[in-house]
């Protein structure tokens, strides 16, 4: 489907039924997969044969859903992992190892960093986090001889930052390492990292793809165009044997648009069982089918209701890169189509922790939640939330100061949404 657009590739793709076949995408519930003879089933445990064996390293459905996201990213592979954060730590796990060094924005989401700087560290893998905003010569400071990726966020949860994919790309580039790209709030409706030199992008499928806070889930997907064979003493792992497949060397036998998937599925989910489960991936799919839709009225929400935050007398200041004041909306106008690239909005309430804390009590249409990227409005308060351990300076330094709300709007009315707002700001 690469000659249609993408809101047809949102509808139809990844899945063509045959003749009386189910138009739906099926569930195919089975762990397991029957052969006729063990040199059938030998075929595909040495890699010489495409099909399935058992489901904790894939399935159908999971991997008819995958194209269709591969479609929309304009990958050449891709493959779905268990959650978001699996698909950041495979993402970088499969081309990295004890010893390795990974150059990272340190404007991501808190999770990834905090798999970044303790998890992955405990495996024996550094990170360097850069400022997305950072200078030329402080970026090119970062790299080493054992730099393996460089890692950053469309759009930064929650800080807003809107990176320069081109910039990192070239640096990546210069220094002979692949940029992957987190995609989760951008959505390939609003960028598509590979058109501007990203290699590899992720998503947390849980968000806008899905969009319904139904099924947790992510996706990696691989452009195809990094060229490993080109440093194959930096990325072994893709350029000499794997012992554990009969001495398969990836790139030789998959080529440049197919090694990086299948040494991931192979290798990593047949070691690791980050899967996502058919059911999980049927009701992505759903999700899938209405996402163009659905992203056009998240942006339109947003930028009303951000617009109109940015003049309220209780309001601050007020993050949303469609705002022209807003300091990533140059970026935005390049990179997001001119668009706020998502519904989510960040903003802080006159009088501080108190007083944002006793916003978010008055709310009746934005639940309070964890989560983002829904089709229900959702709010947070991160210093009475998620980092309420922290003291008010370590929440300045954190980037998430007290009077922090972060809102993500969902596709409810923008008008009343803005009266549930202007009237709990009032009672302030």
């Amino acid at each position: 489907m690469k000659d249609q657009r993408i809101e047809t590739k949102c509808v139809q793709g990844g899945y063509t039924p045959g003749n009386g076949e189910p138009r739906q995408v099926p569930i195919i519930q089975s762990t397991t997969f029957k052969y006729a003879t063990s040199e059938d089933m030998g075929k595909l445990f040495d890699l010489e044969a495409s099909g399935y064996f058992y489901s904790r390293l894939q399935n159908p459905t999971c991997d008819t859903v995958a194209a269709k996201i591969c479609e929309l990213e304009g990958g050449s592979a891709a493959m779905l992992t268990g959650s978001g954060q699996a698909a950041s730590f495979f993402a970088v796990f499969n081309i990295a190892s004890i010893g390795d060094h990974v150059v990272a924005s340190s404007a991501i989401y808190g999770g990834t960093y905090n798999l970044f700087a303790v998890t992955m560290k405990r495996m024996g893998i550094e990170f360097t986090f850069v400022s997305p905003d950072c200078s030329d010569e402080e970026l090119e400071a970062a790299f080493r001889p054992n730099t393996k990726a460089v890692f950053g966020e469309t759009i930064a949860n929650p800080a807003l930052n809107v990176l320069d994919i081109e910039r990192f790309a070239n640096a990546a580039h210069a220094h002979g390492v692949p940029l992957i790209i987190d995609n989760t709030f951008a959505t390939p409706i609003n960028c598509r990292p590979i058109e501007w030199g990203a290699d590899i992008v992720t998503h947390s499928t849980t968000k806008y793809m899905d969009g319904h806070g139904a099924a947790v889930g992510g996706c990696i997907v691989d452009s195809g165009k990094f060229d490993w064979t080109k440093y194959p003493d930096k990325f072994p792992g893709l350029c000499t044997p794997d012992n554990s497949y009969h001495g398969v060397t990836y790139t030789e036998r998959f080529g440049l648009e197919g090694a990086y998937i299948t040494k991931a599925t192979a290798q990593l989910m047949r070691d690791l069982g980050c899967v996502q489960s058919p059911q999980s991936a049927y009701l992505l799919n759903l999700g899938l089918e209405s996402l163009h839709v659905r992203m056009a009225r998240h942006c339109e929400n947003a930028q009303k209701i951000a617009e109109y935050l940015e003049n309220h007398p209780k309001v601050g200041w007020v993050r949303y890169p469609g705002l022209k004041n807003d300091p990533e909306h140059a970026k935005a106008e390049k990179y997001l189509g001119g668009t706020g690239g998502c519904g989510v909005i960040s903003f802080g309430v006159k009088g501080g922790k108190a007083a944002a804390a006793e916003f978010m009590k008055g709310l009746t249409i934005a639940a309070i939640e964890t989560h983002v990227a829904d089709a229900r409005s959702c709010c947070l308060h991160p210093a009475t939330a998620t980092h309420r351990q922290m003291t008010d300076e370590e929440l300045i330094a954190a980037g998430v100061p007290g009077d922090l709300v972060r809102l993500s709007v969902g596709l409810e009315n923008a008008d009343d949404l803005i009266a549930d707002i202007d009237n709990t700001l009032n009672n302030i």
